[in-house]
């Protein structure tokens, strides 16, 4: 399957890099299977740099891979879900030893109803049902450099802002 990264650079080679700011996997290589939100992560990556474009990387992924790896995988938001994206976001320290993370994007979209359970102004239950009502979309992160093999570079198409 093709999976999408959004950067400001053409990316052949993915690697590992410590994210600058708190992500909901953790430090890696994030990816999507959707066109849309790798459109998202350039536009903000494009603005924080006063750029006018970037790019659209496309890989080749075998979903199947996966099971060669250590992975957790989260099909929709859970508590669970909630606990592991919560841990990697306030937590500087916390680290995971997944090879690779899949599951549903935490992204701009949900990120009042995120304000309000960190702010103790909903609880767990409150906040999943809530998120179940968006149409999230997935992210892959591939956390180890052995994870990083599975993916095949095709192509990167830019984009003008």
């Amino acid at each position: 399957m093709k999976i999408y990264h959004g950067s400001i650079e053409i990316v052949e080679k993915p690697e590992i890099r410590e994210a600058n700011r708190s992500l909901d996997y953790g430090s890696g290589f994030y990816a999507t299977t959707s066109y849309e939100q790798a459109l998202s992560w350039v536009k903000r990556r494009a603005n924080e740099k006063k750029l006018s474009k970037g790019y659209i990387n496309i890989y080749e992924f075998n979903e199947d891979s996966i099971n060669n790896f250590k992975h957790l995988i989260f099909e929709s938001p859970t508590e669970e879900w909630l606990d592991f994206v919560m841990q990697n976001r306030i937590h500087d320290s916390f680290e995971h030893d997944y090879d690779i993370v899949y599951g549903p994007v935490a992204n701009d979209k949900v990120y009042a109803s995120f304000a309000l359970f960190e702010g103790g102004f909903i609880n767990k239950q409150t906040l999943i049902s809530e998120l179940k009502t968006y149409k999230l979309v997935d992210q892959y992160l591939f956390h180890t450099e052995e994870s990083l093999k599975t993916l095949k570079f095709i192509e990167a198409k830019e984009v003008i802002l």
